[in-house]
């Protein structure tokens, strides 16, 4: 019989290496953990891209300086990321994943409303600081003290867009074609709708299809018939192309004009929105300190220029970074009270005012498409 006292030992031996090690999810003692949540597969991956390139960045950043200096102590920055695959389900079972088994201290994301409003209810239960970069709708922030956000509101954007059509064009009447089934698409709808007919201004189609859909014949039939002067698209990205595609077969050739969904549109679908215009957070072209030094970096790295979603989600890092420091502490309870004690960040995207809420006051942008790019037109001030 062969002794099996050596092959114990090395048993044991194994085991007490194994103990000295985190478990699994459990944070080490010198890292503060971050959940990002993004949509890297489904219908919007360039916002999932834009996403983690953003927060990468972000993170490296405080890294490769020796990371966040809290209590005299250096603690580095580690990323979990997470697919919410742009389903509202799988949005909230990453957030339970992140804070009840991977033990995060806060959430960047979702960054669309239809997934960032269920997740909000979650991180406010569990008392996990949020910060949605991208999304607009008012309710992922109402009445929570632990979720905040650095874009602007769609009501908001809907009163530029709505503005925008009386001064640019001269219109009176507006058509809108939108997902009512999206938090962020029927919002906005709503806003430009009221702000529009308050105004004097008539909707003489206000269509509507739920989320999937690829034949809108019918809506832009309907649009065509009614006299419309202008074309409001506020959708996302998968859908703009072949709704304006579909809209110019019919021989709609009025102006068309969209909201922030529309940033990250790739270039090589650009070509059909030729002279489009669309609301937004930043303007690349004609940025200044600090934008231009995190959009040349971001070009080194991913060889791309950020689109909004990107500086977004780099600004709600830094807001977080902020918040932390503040405290000198990065309990969920620090960051939150930290975050809400900000009153002004100034960031790639803006100065952004806080007032005792989870929502910035900022001002916002609009672009024009010419020659597949994304050019400053004029700024839309609150």
């Amino acid at each position: 019989m062969r002794p099996i006292f050596p092959h114990l030992m090395i048993l044991i031996l194994i085991a007490a290496l194994a103990a000295c090690q985190p478990a699994s999810g459990q944070p080490s003692s010198d890292e503060i953990r971050i959940g990002v949540i993004a949509p890297l597969t489904g219908s919007i991956p360039n916002v999932g891209k834009s996403t983690v390139n953003a927060a990468e960045m972000a993170a490296a950043e405080i890294n490769d300086a020796g990371g966040l200096t809290i209590g005299g102590r250096q603690y580095k920055i580690a990323l979990l990321i997470e697919d919410n695959e742009d389903k509202p389900e799988t949005a909230v079972a990453a957030a339970e994943k992140l804070i009840n088994r991977q033990n995060v201290v806060a959430i960047i994301g979702p960054q669309a409303s239809r997934n960032a409003i269920p997740v909000s209810r979650i991180a406010e239960n569990s008392g996990i600081p949020m910060i949605s970069p991208w999304s607009t709708n008012p309710e992922t922030t109402l009445g929570k003290q632990y979720v905040f956000r650095v874009a602007f509101l769609d009501p908001f954007q809907g009163q530029v867009m709505a503005r925008f059509v009386f001064e640019e064009f001269n219109a009176t009447q507006a058509a809108v074609l939108y997902d009512v089934a999206s938090a962020y698409n029927s919002g906005i709808a709503d806003i430009f709708k009221q702000v529009f007919e308050a105004a004097g201004g008539t909707v003489t189609a206000f269509e509507t299809y739920t989320t999937g859909e690829e034949d809108f014949t019918v809506q832009l039939t309907r649009i065509k018939d009614s006299n419309a002067q202008v074309l409001f698209l506020p959708n996302y990205e998968n859908e703009i192309p072949l709704q304006v595609k579909q809209a110019r077969a019919l021989g709609i050739n009025i102006p068309i004009i969209g909201s922030d969904a529309w940033g990250t549109i790739s270039a090589e679908d650009r070509g059909v929105l030729e002279g489009a215009y669309f609301s937004t957070h930043y303007a690349s072209d004609i940025a200044e300190e600090p934008a231009r030094s995190f959009i040349q970096k971001y070009i080194e790295l991913y060889n791309q220029t950020p689109d909004d979603v990107a500086a977004l989600t780099y600004d709600a890092f830094g807001l977080l970074f902020k918040a932390i420091q503040s405290q000198d502490s990065f309990t969920p309870a620090a960051i939150q009270a930290g975050l809400a004690g900000t009153e002004s960040f100034n960031g790639v995207t803006g100065t952004m005012q806080y007032s005792g809420s989870g929502d910035p006051i900022k001002s916002a942008v609009i672009l024009q498409i010419m020659d597949g790019e994304f050019k400053f037109y004029k700024l839309a001030t609150p």
